[in-house]
């Protein structure tokens, strides 16, 4: 084996396991933001569901601005647009 390429070899292998561990860091990521999409989504839909009965005119839309709003910023996203909503409708 050239020496040069015992270096390749290794440098190679490297890469790999890097490659590998950037892949699944990755996929973690996309999954979180994913999920907590879709948990904001399901806190929008029980906020209209129970409180919207008793004050009319007070829903969240779901939409996919509102999708992103809790996937990037989590709860306090969702409380951001509760608070803005209850701003909008005084």
């Amino acid at each position: 084996m050239d020496r040069y390429t015992g270096i390749f070899f290794i440098v190679g292998i490297l890469a790999a396991v890097l490659l590998i561990g950037i892949f699944r860091n990755r996929a973690e990521i996309i999954l979180n933001f994913v999920l907590r999409g879709i948990s904001g989504m399901l806190i929008a839909y029980f906020y209209n569901f129970f409180l919207a009965r008793f004050m009319p005119g007070v829903e969240i839309g779901y939409s996919f601005a509102t999708f992103l709003t809790s996937a990037i910023l989590g709860f306090p996203g969702v409380a951001m647009i509760l608070g803005i909503n209850f701003y909008m409708t005084l």
